[in-house]
């Protein structure tokens, strides 16, 4: 429940803070006192639209905190999953609006995003306002108020989750379902490219490979005068010249014998490394030679080899790419020739995932139905209770042709106001006085499966009049034996029954105006309630009043 509602500079609200309990507690006040501002005020702090419009004219910022108590088992586990856990059983919550149009929400304390925010705050607060009328009118929210009244949400998500798996396996079968000349056409150009490609039969490697050897072969006469150059340089020696071998060995032995001389000369091993290394060139040079053969045409073979390849680079840019290309055309192609079996897999798969839904929709559209009759049947007694005992509630099913998310079944409440009429959709036969009567009736069955602790009703009471009135006050109260409500009226008949009576009041200080929020004496409350009840004559209005407040507690003594 909300224990703690502090605002600041919110509209005509300067500094408002209040404390609340369980029970029923109603603000009245004169029109345009600024009673629904609360309201608004509320719905800013649980992360409905924060406008800079809606700061205190004059002020750079507005701040509204609320402290929750006795929370939900659903609303403690949402937070700690979070990673905000409740202190001490206490939920703090922080919205401030700055004319920079900077907005901050804080939560526990800690600055978080907007949406975050919003959905640690859902299932606090039941808010009923005018508008909540015209959704009664639109027939795709009866549904899923039929589903909070009998409390099939879990219900509902198995549903969805075996709809969406449906849907899934039809959006599969679309994309297979293609002509079957898209399908020959797409076959024969596949299995051409594959063909082609397969002609050539390319090697991963093969063209960097055959690219070196067309470079040795186009140098093929430079490349044995190079070897043969350096082979005779270095071993053979030619005519009037000493080959490099036999140089270092005539140096290797003078300086063998120097060794042998001078003991302190020491550079006879490296002479002896250099003199076996070149002997090793020499043979390296000598064994290329030997094994250099170079083949008459494999130079034409290879030009025509490299020709055949770079006809595949329209695959890809290279060997690797062409190949890759190749694998993905081979597994599209036997995809398109298996078509037949895939169809049949995927007509095999949709009938059991078909089965799987219409097992869950149709226990789902059965306990529908046994909610149904309890709601008709329990809204036609809180009907009763609020003087439309002449009335009519039904609540009636549409099939739907295919698996969809909700259900099997469309919901549509029917009503008739009077005896004799046929039910007919709400929106074409509910009076603004019947459909308030008709939602709080909604609102008492509710309550009692609802895991939402506090209810604020905004005018509820809008439309009704006569005895009908103090109906309405006896079934708020009735809902607030085990909820905590919040109701703002204009009738005396209904705020008589609170436990705690506001009053809001407009008032002007220099020169602001500003609206003023506190907790009424028992003599203040019978002056309010007199002013509600209307009349020239005080004290009958008071003598009136105080009938009222007598009434509605000997209603509310069990």
């Amino acid at each position: 429940m909300l224990a703690e509602l502090h605002v600041e500079n919110f509209g005509l609200m300067e500094a408002v803070r209040l404390s609340f309990t369980q029970g029923l507690t109603v603000f009245t006040g004169e029109t345009g006192a600024g009673k629904s501002m609360l309201i608004d005020a509320l719905g800013v702090l649980l992360g409905g639209r924060a406008s800079a419009d809606l700061i205190r004219h004059g002020e750079t910022q507005a701040r509204i905190e609320g402290i929750f108590e006795d929370l939900t088992p659903e609303s403690v586990l949402r937070l700690e999953e979070a990673g905000y856990p409740a202190e001490d059983g206490q939920l703090f919550l922080y919205r401030e609006m700055n004319t920079s149009g900077k907005n901050i929400c804080r939560v526990q304390g800690r600055t978080i995003p907007l949406t975050l925010y919003r959905s640690l705050c859902v299932g606090l607060v039941d808010i009923h306002g005018q508008i909540e009328h015209l959704s009664l009118f639109r027939s795709e929210t009866h549904r899923g108020l039929l589903d909070a009244l009998g409390g099939l949400q879990d219900d509902v998500s198995i549903v969805n989750k075996a709809a969406k798996n449906y849907q899934a396996i039809l959006r599969k079968e679309r994309e297979l379902t293609i002509s079957e000349e898209e399908r020959q056409k797409r076959e024969e150009f596949l299995r051409y490219q594959i063909e082609e490609i397969a002609q050539v039969n390319p090697l991963p490697g093969e063209e960097e490979e055959l690219t070196q050897e067309k470079k040795r072969l186009s140098n093929a006469e430079r490349i044995t005068g190079l070897v043969s150059d350096a082979y005779v340089a270095l071993y053979e020696g030619s005519a009037g010249k000493q080959a490099a071998f036999d140089l270092l060995g005539q140096t290797r032995k003078a300086l063998q014998e120097l060794a042998r001389l001078d003991d302190t000369f020491t550079g006879f091993e490296q002479i002896e490394s250099i003199y076996y290394a070149t002997e090793d060139l020499a043979d390296q040079v000598r064994s290329y030679r030997d094994n250099s053969e170079f083949e008459p045409g494999r130079l034409d073979q290879i030009e025509e080899r490299l020709i055949q390849l770079k006809r595949l680079r329209k695959y890809g840019t290279n060997l690797d790419d062409i190949l890759e290309k190749r694998d993905k055309m081979i597994q599209e192609f036997d995809e398109i020739t298996h078509v037949q079996e895939q169809f049949e897999a995927i007509h095999k798969e949709k009938m059991t995932t078909r089965q799987g839904y219409d097992t869950v929709a149709n226990l789902l559209s059965q306990k529908r139905l046994e909610i149904a009759a309890r709601i008709e049947k329990g809204l036609m007694q809180e009907l009763v209770d609020l003087s439309l005992e002449r009335s009519r509630f039904e609540v009636r099913f549409t099939p739907n042709e295919e698996p969809s998310n909700g259900g099997a079944e469309m919901v549509e409440f029917y009503f008739s106001a009077n005896l004799g009429e046929p039910p007919k959709p709400l929106a074409k036969v509910a009076s603004g006085g019947e459909m308030s009567r008709l939602m709080l009736a909604l609102k008492s069955l509710l309550a009692k499966v609802e895991s939402v602790g506090t209810f604020i009703f905004d005018e509820v009471d809008s439309g009704v009049g006569g005895r009908t009135i103090h109906k309405v006050g006896e079934k708020l109260a009735k809902i607030a034996e085990n909820k905590q409500v919040f109701c703002i009226t204009h009738a005396a008949q209904v705020a008589a029954f609170a436990d705690v009576h506001y009053g809001i009041i407009k008032e002007v200080n220099g020169e602001r105006t500003r609206t003023r929020v506190e907790a009424l004496s028992e003599s203040d409350r019978l002056g309010e309630l007199a002013r509600m009840l209307g009349g020239t004559e005080v004290e009958i209005a008071r003598k009136h009043a105080r009938e009222l407040l007598t009434r509605s507690i000997a209603t509310k003594i069990p």
